[in-house]
């Protein structure tokens, strides 16, 4: 069914097989897994390994935006706005079935934000090009009263419709994960790299690497190595020189969803001005409403960052401002937190507003190169930048980059999609739908749904396992599928028998299931409301 066999077992054979490496990324997040596609797609010798799921923390955490930016037009900063809408313009080409184009409303409350908003926006449209998306309109107050129902009326004069892009950042990443397989690049899941090896002049030429699953220890070379980790740069900087200071300044974002009720119709809102001087979103996604999000600093990091009681009401409150129907607590189907690695300057004040979200490159006297800060949409143009830095640090061929115009895996129009009794919920999976559909029509208890509420079924967890490198029940419900991060409870319900077609698929016993309900039992009850004063400890 697959043109590449996706499994782990068949990966870690190529670790065998090949001698040296031309590049090995370190991060299977979108930096990383962006710039493993674009060094394999040059033709380097490409090893890619992540500790924990592909695009377990920051990557599966965004408010789901592929955006220029329009507060980042507010501050001035022209350059990223423009980058950001080139390449949102580029991902929308190459990945149509994951990437798709959501109006936005701004609510205007006077005539001069009609003006100055109105102003902004059209000159995002200009720097967007012929990367537009469509073009911005005013909408009025009887248009948007009508179009978008819950939105509180007193004192409306109307709003401003503008266009950006919206995804499913965890299975973007998988699909570019894929398309890294096929361009004969090896990543891995579930392999932490535990050192960096030197040559006699003190250059890294290679890594440690321990298998998580096996405690299988490996030592691989590599002409040059890339530290894509996101918030955890400064661990793999520490194994290069323990006294470097830190790189990065970690920032925490909170996201809570709703029900669809609470932003009927198919139009985002944005809110330019939260009361702490922020932009708050409320977006429909996969027929839920996602509204976030928060920016508070951070001194400790982990891989399940846990969202603050105060995060959670702020933005209850922020959003309830603008709706007839304000959400509460009691309305929250699902919380999730990620942390942003933010570009640290030198002298910090603790406010993440000062700090840059350009993306940094650095390249260490020891020759490791490091990547961070940057954003999802920005993520080829970064993974470009780290691989020509490899190409000067190891003295590699120069080959151009060829992923402009690189279809990502799965890659065809919705439309596409062949017809199935709920053809939205194929949609997602782009290519892959007729293979998936032929799955369950061989096997027809695989149609079987996980749960009521929900259009998933036993065939995606089958084909998560064979084809998509699922190692967990987390990865699964939470990355594979989304209900962890639409319902937690939903997902708790689900888990027991997402387990069970697992065990089956992946040979393991009973202890094996049990454990897994277990571990995702106490996962998910970090998902549901609740109030948490203090950050989360530093991971191990």
């Amino acid at each position: 069914m697959a043109a590449i066999p996706f499994t782990r077992e068949a990966m870690l054979r190529q670790l065998s097989d090949v001698p040296a490496w031309d590049v090995l990324v370190i991060g299977g997040g979108a930096t990383g897994l962006g710039t493993a596609l674009d060094a394999a797609s040059r033709g380097y010798r490409t090893l890619l390994f992540e500790q924990s799921d592909f695009a377990k923390g920051t990557s599966s955490r965004s408010t789901k935006l592929v955006h220029g930016g329009v507060r980042y037009l507010v501050q001035g900063n022209i350059r990223l706005v423009f980058e950001a809408l080139r390449e949102r313009g580029i991902l929308l080409r190459n990945a149509p079935h994951v990437v798709s184009v959501q109006p936005f409303v701004l609510l205007c409350y006077t005539w001069w934000q009609r003006f100055f908003y109105g102003t902004g926006l059209t000159l995002y449209d200009l720097l967007a090009g012929r990367y537009s998306l469509g073009r911005t309109a005013w909408w009025s107050r009887k248009t948007v009263l009508e179009r978008m129902t819950n939105i509180k009326s007193e004192n409306l004069k109307g709003g401003i419709v503008y266009y950006d892009g919206q995804f499913d950042d965890a299975r973007l990443a998988l699909n570019i994960a894929q398309t890294c397989a096929e361009q004969g690049a090896t990543v891995l899941n579930y392999v932490r790299v535990t050192g960096l090896t030197k040559d006699a002049q003190g250059k890294v030429n290679g890594v440690e690497a321990l298998d998580i699953e096996t405690s299988q220890s490996y030592t691989l070379r590599a002409k040059a190595v890339v530290n894509a980790t996101g918030v955890y740069v400064d661990d793999i900087l520490q194994l290069d020189k323990p006294t470097k200071k830190p790189l990065v300044m970690p920032s925490q974002g909170v996201h809570v969803v709703l029900h669809k009720s609470f932003l009927p119709g198919d139009t985002a809102l944005m809110i330019p001005k939260t009361p702490d001087g922020r932009v708050l979103f409320a977006i429909p996604w996969q027929g839920h409403v996602l509204v976030g999000t928060t920016d508070t600093p951070l001194q400790q990091l982990s891989l399940e960052p846990v969202a603050l009681g105060i995060e959670i009401d702020f933005i209850l409150q922020t959003a309830g401002a603008y709706l007839q129907k304000s959400p509460t607590r009691q309305d929250v189907l699902s919380v999730f937190a990620g942390l942003r690695p933010l570009a640290a300057p030198s002298n910090l004040t603790g406010s993440t507003k000062e700090i840059s979200r350009s993306h940094k490159l650095l390249v260490a006297p020891s020759w490791l190169i490091t990547i961070t800060g940057g954003k999802w949409t920005t993520y080829r143009q970064m993974a470009e930048n780290a691989v020509n830095a490899a190409i000067r640090v190891a003295g590699l061929p120069a080959i151009p980059c060829r992923t402009e115009k690189l279809a990502i895996h799965g890659a065809i129009p919705s439309s596409a999609i062949p017809v199935s009794d709920n053809p939205s919920a194929l949609a997602i999976y782009g290519s892959d739908a007729t293979a998936l559909q032929a799955l369950m029509q061989s096997e027809h208890e695989l149609a079987h749904k996980l749960h009521p509420d929900f259009c998933y079924t036993l065939a995606e967890v089958v084909w998560a396992v064979r084809y998509e490198m699922a190692r967990s029940v987390e990865d699964v419900l939470a990355r594979r599928l989304r209900v962890l991060f639409l319902d937690a409870r939903a997902a708790l319900e689900m888990a027991p028998l997402v387990a069970e077609v697992m065990a089956r698929e992946l040979n393991r016993d009973e202890v094996w299931r049990r454990e897994q309900i277990a571990a995702f039992e106490m996962l998910g009850r970090h998902y549901l409301p609740r109030v948490t004063e203090k950050p989360a400890m530093r991971a191990h």
